[in-house]
């Protein structure tokens, strides 16, 4: 996959993702707003059951939406920058899943192309995407680093794993894409799994750019890039956070995301 298919591809992404919002998106809102009148004049208990029964495929329906929506554009990224954007993708899957998360970020990337930057971004979605999806882990952790003039991402996780070089897993159409779109950029993708042992997914990309960036470990929720190093919060599923409570050092302990 050459650089400009990578770039057309992203405009189609782009341009679905609108569609869906402006007619799919739109038209859903207004299916929920008569369902709500319906049942509102409506003056037979059954059928205000099933109104609501109704509406709540819908707001379910309409939630899914949202989040093809959010994986097929980038609006994430554009709007609050790629550090900020894998923070927002942590809490997220931690948030909807209660898994324990760890983040280890840079303080800051430099200038860096737009394409690698959507690259390390749709590698982010993907992996943790699948970790949602099929590892059932407890844990999993983040961490992006400059190494040498190559970016690197690592995610790893504490779940079922998965062995042999003919497992589905290992082909998904989700991870052959990525490599696609890393291997176009000059990187590499590599997967390291066994059962019962996890999987760690690590990518590399060279960018010359990037050089002599001090990391951290961020909070799971969105915060000013400066923050002290190796700071962890604790949250809780459907609570608010809380401030950080303890030290802990990279990749021996997770932050307590309920």
């Amino acid at each position: 996959m050459s650089r400009h298919l990578l770039q057309a591809q992203e405009e189609e992404r782009k341009r679905i993702s609108r569609e869906l919002h402006d007619e799919t998106g739109q038209g859903l809102m207004v299916l929920r707003l008569y369902l709500g009148m319906l049942a509102g004049d409506s003056d037979s208990p059954q059928l205000k059951l099933k109104v609501e029964e109704a509406m709540t495929m819908l707001d379910r329906t309409i939630g899914d939406l949202r989040r093809i929506i959010a994986r097929l554009s980038p609006r994430t990224l554009e709007e609050l920058g790629l550090l900020a954007a894998i923070r927002k993708e942590v809490r997220e899957l931690a948030k909807n899943t209660g898994m324990k998360a760890q983040i280890n970020l840079p303080d800051t990337l430099g200038e860096v192309d737009r394409e690698i930057e959507i690259a390390i971004y749709r590698s982010v979605q993907e992996s943790l995407h699948n970790i949602a999806k099929h590892s059932q882990a407890k844990n999993f952790s983040l961490e992006v680093e400059n190494q040498h003039g190559a970016l690197c991402l690592l995610v790893d996780d504490d779940g079922i794993g998965f062995s042999g070089k003919g497992n589905p897993r290992r082909q998904s159409f989700g991870l052959l894409g990525m490599r696609e779109r890393i291997a176009a950029l000059g990187g590499t993708v590599r997967v390291r799994s066994r059962s019962g042992r996890g999987t760690r997914l690590r990518v590399m990309l060279p960018v010359a750019q990037v050089a002599g960036a001090r990391k951290h470990v961020s909070n799971v929720r969105s915060q000013p890039e400066r923050r002290r190093a190796h700071e962890h919060v604790e949250l809780k599923h459907g609570s608010r956070p809380q401030p950080a409570i303890r030290t802990v050092k990279p990749h021996t302990q997770y932050a307590n995301v309920h």
